[in-house]
This record gives C-alpha cells, sequence and structure tokens, in this order.
C-alpha cells in the first residue's frame, strides 16, 4: 500500500474517492446528491485550507483521508472513507497515521474530528443525554460498528458531544488526538 498526497492523483483517481466517500458514507444522508462527493474531492485541490491523502494499491484507491487547517494549533480530520471491500485491512489506520504525521509537520499540536451517530452505532444514538452530556459520554458502549470506537482505538479520547446535532437522539461525538508536543 502506498499513501499519497491528493495532488497526484489522476481524474480516474479522484472520480474513485468520490466513489468511495458515497459508497462508505451510505449508512446514512452524505454524498446523496448528484456531485456532492465528486465537489467534496474537489475541495481538497482548490480550498487553500483542505488537504487529504489517499491510500493506493497499484493505481487501485483504496481510500483517502481530509484535514482542514481550522486553528493556529490544531486541524480536523474529515472525511475519512476506505472502500467498503478494503475494511479491517489497516487502510484506515494507515490513513490516519499518514494524516497524523502531516499535521504534525504543518507545526499543529492537535487533530479534532466530529462522528456523528446518526444510525445507531453507539448507546447514545435515541437517548435524551441531557442533562450531564458529558458523563453520558463517558458510558458510551458500542452497538453497530461506529467509528467512535475505530478511532478510539487509534488514541484518540472524547472530548465533546453535541446533542441533537443532527436530529432528536442523533448527537455528534467530538474527538482529538494530540500529534506533536509543544
Amino acid at each position: 500500500m502506498d499513501i499519497v498526497a491528493f495532488e497526484h492523483l489522476t481524474a480516474v483517481q479522484r472520480a474513485e474517492c468520490a466513489r468511495i466517500l458515497r459508497e462508505a458514507f451510505a449508512h446514512f444522508p452524505a454524498y446523496d446528491e448528484e456531485g456532492e462527493a465528486e465537489a467534496e474531492v474537489e475541495t481538497f485541490l482548490t480550498v487553500p485550507e483542505r488537504f487529504a491523502i489517499a491510500a493506493l494499491d497499484g493505481d487501485t484507491v483504496l481510500g483517502l483521508i481530509g484535514g482542514i487547517d481550522t486553528y493556529s494549533h490544531a486541524a480536523e480530520l474529515h472525511p475519512l472513507a476506505v472502500d467498503p471491500v478494503h475494511h479491517r485491512k489497516g487502510v484506515g489506520a494507515a490513513l490516519t497515521a499518514a494524516l497524523e504525521a502531516r499535521v504534525a509537520a504543518m507545526g499543529k499540536l492537535t487533530i479534532y474530528l466530529g462522528t456523528d451517530d446518526e444510525f445507531g452505532g453507539t448507546s447514545l444514538f435515541g437517548a435524551d443525554i441531557f442533562p450531564d452530556a458529558l458523563a453520558k459520554l463517558a458510558t458510551i458502549a458500542p452497538t453497530d460498528g461506529h467509528p467512535f470506537f475505530f478511532y478510539r482505538k487509534l488514541g484518540y479520547e472524547p472530548v465533546g458531544v453535541v446533542p441533537d446535532a443532527n436530529g432528536y437522539g442523533k448527537p455528534d461525538l467530538l474527538m482529538a488526538k494530540r500529534v506533536a508536543r509543544p
């Protein structure tokens, strides 16, 4: 597996990235509209704050990960998408490690992300987590393969929750990881 900067991808490979985005997020409403995934892919080349990395096997795209330069000392991970046929093969972990290295090389200290539970992947889905949302976040448990637990295995920790961000009982789970020392 090779990890490459997004600007080195061909037009065909970028089209594959758009397909992967649609398929990886098919379980909830993202990249549903015509051209939406393609527009997201294009932002990695046209929006100065955006950047991305892809995993390749030869010329075949296995997955991609994006970043957004948001704070003076932190960047957002958005999105991570691996072709479903390549899940559980280390592609997501390799992409995340590559993004962490790039963000650290940019002089950033922290990467953060939001991972929505719009489909019932955690014990917080469908629950009223007010009051004391952080206490409920501390007791989160998996129910159906949510990315929260993948990120936690990679060293990301919960740093907040936005209750009802996507509708009642559909929170956005905020996570972060330090990637460099001050």
